[in-house]
Parts: C-alpha cells; sequence; structure tokens
C-alpha cells in the first residue's frame, strides 16, 4: 500500500551526478529514465545497441541485429553473428593501458589469508591455463565443473574455460558427492577442476574427497586439476589428477576462441521443488551484457571502484561478479566463509582493508551480523553502496544496516531477480528516493507486471511477478531440456515469462517481493507470502529468525506454522506467542516452535521448502544445495 511517510533515503545531488544511467539518458537523447525504459522493451534493436556502446562491451565481430525471435519468444537469439568473448573482456583487454597494473581480483580467507592479481597478471594466469586445459584435450563446447573456493584460481579457471570456447560448469563447495556428481553427469564434463579443502567457520571442508566420491559416478571426467589451498595432503590419483601449481608453466599457447554471441558459457545449476536440478544456460553475450547493464547502470559501479561479496561461485553471484565487475575494470573482492567468522565484524574490516566502494549483502547475512552484535568498528568511508539480494528483507534489519551501519549516508540498493534470467529484474535505483526493503524500478528491458490467478494485472496486491518482454541474460532453456524449460516458465499464460516470485507493485511505482509463489500460504481464502509473516515476527527483538510455512487446515485451507531462533535462551513462551500474534495479526497468528537453527542453501537462503517436508512428512526433494553447517533434524514433525 502506498504510503505517505517520507522515503528512508534521499539521494544527494552527488548520486545524480555519478549515474551511469542518468548520464545514458541524456546522452542518447531521452527525455527522463521513464522514456529510457519504455524504449528498452519496445524498441530492444535501440536501446541495446547504445547500451552495448555506452558500457563498452566490445564484439571483436559487430553483430548482425540485436534480437532474433525466429524460433519464438522463449527462445530468442541476441546479436547474433557478433563475436566476442568474456576472457577478452574480462581479463585480455585489460592487461595492457592504464588498467594493466590495477588490482583485478583479492581473495579474502576463512582464516585471514589474502591473495591479488593484477589485470595483467589474471590475463596471464587465464592464457596459461587454457592452453594447459587444451593440452588435456578441452575443446570448444567441451564442459568444465568448477568445484573451488574463492580463491584466485577460481576466476582463472573460470576466464579460461571461457577462453576456449568451452562450457563452465560451477558447483557450490556446500555440495557432497552425489549433488557433485549429479552435475558431473548432467552436464558430462570432461575436467573437474577442484581444490584439496576449504573452511567454513574454521572447520575443514572436504573438497577432494567429496570429488573423489562424486568422480566415481561420472564416467566422462576423465581428469582432474586440485588447486592446493589448504596443503594438507590430498590423496591424488595417479594418471587423473594434477595439482594446479604443477601443470606446465609454459605450455604452448592457444589463441582466444571466436566465440559466436549465443555460444555457451556457463551452466548454473539451480535447485527446482522436483525433480533434477535445472541447468540453466548463459550464453556469452548475453551474460556480459546482463551483468555490464546491473552493475554499471543498476550499481553505477566503474573502473574506480571496489566491489565485495561472500559469494560461492556456485550460485549466479559468483560468475555475476567474475563477468559484471570486471569487464568494467573495477576491482573484486571475493570472501571465503561466513560474516561473522572468525570476528562479527569481519565485513566491515575487509570494506576497511580493501576500499570497498560497493558492498554486496544478504537480509541473512545482515540479520547474522546483528544477533552476534557486529556493529562496525572500522572506517567505512570508502563505502557508497549496499547491494542486497537473495531474499526479502525485514524492516527492522535493513534500518538497522542502513541507520546504524552505514549511517544514513548509504544506500541500500534492493536487487532481485534470479539465476534464470542472468542477474536482477527488480532494483532500488541508488539516485531515487526508496522506501524501506522495496523496488524503486524494473531494470532497463525488463518489462515486469504482477498478474492474478487469472493472467489480469493487478496494482496494490500481491499477484505473481511476470515479464511479458525478453531481454539479454536470460536463459537459453535448460542444458538438453527445452521442455521443462518451457514448463516452468512459460506454459502458463502465453508469451509471458512466469517468474515463480510473488510481488507486488503499487501506484506510485514502488515494488516489493514477498517471497516465491509456491511457498505462499492462503488462509481462509487470503493469500500471504511467507516473507511478510517472518517480517512480522522478527519485529520481536528476541527472535533472530524465522521461516514461516503453509500446512493443510481443515478449515481454513491452510494455517501458519513459524520456525524461530531465539537471541534469549528461555523467554516466556507465553509471552513470546502473544507477542507473535500481536505481531502478525490474529487472521495469520502462527502457530510457533523454537528451534536452535534453520536449514538454508548454502548461499544463506532458507529452506522453507523442505522445512515443510520435514514438518509434514513428506519427501523433501532435491537438498543438494543444503548447507552442511545446517540441518533438518531441529524441525519437529506435525503431530497427528
Amino acid at each position: 500500500m502506498t504510503t505517505t511517510e517520507a522515503p528512508a533515503w534521499v539521494p544527494g545531488p552527488e548520486h545524480t551526478a555519478r549515474s551511469r544511467l542518468l548520464a545514458a539518458v541524456d546522452r542518447f537523447g531521452y527525455a527522463d529514465l521513464d522514456e529510457l525504459h519504455r524504449t528498452s522493451v519496445t524498441d530492444p534493436e535501440r536501446y541495446w545497441r547504445e547500451a552495448v556502446e555506452d558500457l563498452g562491451i566490445t564484439f571483436s565481430t559487430p553483430f548482425e541485429r540485436v534480437l532474433d525471435e525466429a524460433d519464438g519468444k522463449p527462445f530468442p537469439r541476441w546479436f547474433p553473428g557478433g563475436r566476442l568473448n568474456v576472457a577478452d573482456l574480462c581479463a585480455g583487454r585489460h592487461a595492457v593501458g592504464p588498467l594493466a597494473d590495477k588490482v583485478a581480483v583479492v581473495y579474502e580467507g576463512d582464516a585471514g589469508q589474502c591473495r591479488s592479481l593484477t589485470f595483467a597478471e589474471l590475463d596471464a594466469e587465464v592464457r596459461r591455463f587454457s592452453a594447459n586445459l587444451a593440452a588435456l584435450g578441452v575443446g570448444f563446447g567441451d564442459r568444465v565443473v568448477l568445484y573451488l573456493p574463492t580463491v584466485p584460481e577460481a576466476t582463472v579457471a573460470f576466464l579460461a574455460v571461457a577462453r576456449l570456447g568451452a562450457i563452465v560448469v560451477p558447483a557450490f563447495t556446500g555440495y557432497g558427492a552425489e549433488a557433485l556428481g549429479t552435475r558431473l553427469r548432467e552436464s558430462e564434463a570432461v575436467v573437474l577442476v577442484t581444490a584439496d579443502g576449504t573452511t567454513r567457520r574454521g572447520k575443514r571442508v572436504a573438497l577432494k574427497e567429496f570429488a573423489d566420491a562424486a568422480l566415481a559416478t561420472a564416467p566422462t571426467a576423465e581428469h582432474v586439476i586440485v588447486v592446493r589451498h589448504l596443503d594438507d595432503g590430498a590423496a591424488m590419483v595417479p594418471g587423473r589428477d594434477v595439482f594446479y601449481d604443477e601443470l606446465p608453466p609454459d605450455p604452448a599457447p592457444v589463441p582466444t576462441a571466436d566465440t559466436e554471441a549465443n555460444d555457451p558459457l556457463c551452466i548454473v545449476y539451480t535447485s527446482g521443488t522436483t525433480g533434477l536440478p535445472k541447468g540453466i544456460v548463459h550464453s556469452h553475450a548475453g551474460f556480459a551484457v546482463k551483468t555490464a547493464v546491473d552493475f554499471g547502470y543498476g550499481f553505477d559501479v566503474r573502473d574506480d571502484d571496489v566491489v565485495a561479496w561472500i559469494a560461492d561461485l556456485g550460485w549466479l553471484v559468483g560468475p555475476m561478479l567474475i563477468v559484471g565487475p570486471l569487464q568494467l575494470g573495477a576491482t573484486v573482492v571475493f570472501t571465503e566463509g561466513v560474516p561473522t567468522h572468525p570476528t562479527p565484524q569481519r565485513m566491515w574490516e575487509i570494506v576497511g582493508r580493501h576500499g570497498v566502494t560497493v558492498q554486496g549483502i544478504a537480509p541473512t547475512a545482515a540479520r547474522a551480523i546483528l544477533a552476534a552484535g557486529g556493529e562496525p568498528r572500522s572506517d567505512l568511508a570508502t563505502l557508497r553502496a549496499f547491494v542486497s539480494t537473495g531474499e526479502a528483507w525485514d524492516e527492522p534489519t535493513w534500518r538497522w544496516l542502513f541507520g546504524t551501519v552505514g549511517g544514513g549516508r548509504v544506500p541500500i540498493v534492493n536487487f532481485s531477480g534470479g539465476t534464470e534470467v542472468g542477474g536482477g529484474m527488480l532494483i532500488s535505483y541508488p539516485f531515487l528516493p526508496m522506501d524501506a526493503a522495496t523496488f524503486t524500478a524494473a531494470l532497463p528491458g525488463v518489462d515486469a507486471d504482477v498478474f492474478d490467478p487469472d493472467g489480469a494485472p493487478v496494482v496494490g496486491t500481491v499477484g505473481e511477478l511476470v515479464v511479458r518482454s525478453t531481454f539479454p541474460g536470460m536463459t537459453h532453456a535448460f542444458w538438453q531440456d527445452r521442455q521443462r524449460y518451457l514448463a516452468t516458465y512459460w506454459d502458463r499464460w502465453p508469451d509471458v515469462w512466469q517468474h515463480g516470485d510473488l510481488a507486488s507493485v503499487d501506484t506510485d511505482g514502488t515494488w516489493r517481493i514477498h517471497g516465491r509463489s509456491d511457498d505462499t500460504i492462503k488462509v481462509s481464502g487470503r493469500r500471504v507470502g511467507p516473507a511478510e509473516i517472518e517480517a512480522a515476527l522478527l519485529v520481536d527483538p528476541r527472535i533472530a529468525e524465522a521461516a514461516a510455512i503453509g500446512v493443510p487446515d481443515e478449515a481454513r485451507g491452510q494455517r501458519v506454522v513459524a520456525f524461530v531462533v531465539l537471541r534469549e535462551p528461555e523467554p516466556d513462551p507465553d509471552d513470546l506467542r502473544a507477542t507473535a500474534v500481536a505481531n502478525v495479526g490474529r487472521s495469520f497468528a502462527p502457530e510457533l516452535h523454537v528451534v536452535r537453527g534453520l536449514p538454508k542453501t548454502t548461499n544463506g537462503k532458507i529452506m522453507r521448502r523442505a522445512i515443510r517436508a520435514r514438518h509434514l512428512g513428506t519427501p523433501p526433494g532435491d537438498l543438494s544445495s543444503l548447507d552442511a553447517a545446517t540441518s533438518l533434524d531441529d524441525i519437529p514433525e506435525a503431530t497427528p
């Protein structure tokens, strides 16, 4: 509902002056931002040519046109005939000239280690590693799985595979043997690049041991390259395994593959509610253009920026951080582990140590830092923006990050999209006023809307988030499964992408995300997103985390059940429940369960689907993305 209260964030003239997007409005003769956005949807031929030029996305061979929909709207080809390679965009072209000696990639380890590569060093390592991969037989179109922590070698490996025209398959370091084996088998990978191990919260994660077990089920993978990260004596299989640092230092050089715009760059697997994981296919041009728009226009990233994020390579933000900031000439800081280890101030210490200007943070991470007492003790003077993604905010945590951490001077750029679209769909631009935990606009090219169950647009009420357009970065279907792709996103309404999120948009253009549509709770005919219930519960300062689900109820269709993690060891249970009812409202008053912890994915998202299955005693589906440091064991089963 539209509010008459003053916006939480009001930008100053410096934010307007800095904006790359507003500069593009002026440069290309648009009347205002609204006209630019309309043109990006109605005249993609004009808009995307301008964006490619403005953001410096260089094609070695010019594209014939912007968009070819000869195979139908769900299967567009972007920039057909154009040729470019992501490895050249992100490393090769910066290895000479003014950026050559600038730091490109920084690694912050779980135990405080720090390593970095300049653009010239990055390019040299990419060329060396791609030549070694070629010597092992890796060629155009082959799949290479990366099961690596965020060490500099991960960025090298990603770009080296791309340089050959082979296809990167990133995998979560939180995966066990079966989940990794599934990805090796489904992609028919020929090489696995892994590490001897990594650490999370100071505890060893046995990557090589998991990899060995997975490889036993994946006959196509003939070679394994192991980064000596922990250097703790990983067992090596003769004839199959080789350490990264023992590869030939001067292999015969190979040329950069002359990849066509729509040639696959990577397959990012994402879990569905049922069945095997979905292999999301992204292309060289689509992913490069989308990440340039999101980071350049959405976050105002330039070559003087330092972008930091805690992001595993195996979820979309990892590849986005490689391709987006690096092609724009910015420095990227990859952080291994979690934001509260070894200290609750870890994230802010990294900001101060590296002069971070843009800090990525998920609401879950912010809540964890708040619960651990992680108010900053470091100088955050260089920080000019937070970027938030992954889930919906609760307003108290948003206001803590904005007011206490950022001092009211650092905007929180709320950003929502997904693996399937290569980045964001909705954003809160830093140069526009914004309310707490909301979005101010759809990103360029995204013709977003909210539909009711009958497919009619609605304003001011919760419905399905849909997109009427296509744009670069949207998946080129699922790997070897076009029908499942159509059934998942395109079958409900003709030529309309159903994203799977619940959303609302007010008359003033303020957007909100209310959780996944398959998590929707419907009590007595009234729909509510779990994020709304959770946000209301988190108003109680005794509650650190919350997860809400809907369970069957004969009288009301569904009732709300909530699982909460407390900051206090033993509060009065009656008062806790009474406060929950007061904050949520009696219509959606939850049945409350206090638990020690909530199951989460390795990128920090609460697994409501798995919680619901555990509580109801039904099959949990794919649990490959479950963080091993969390558990379903604390979730009680429903009483008959």
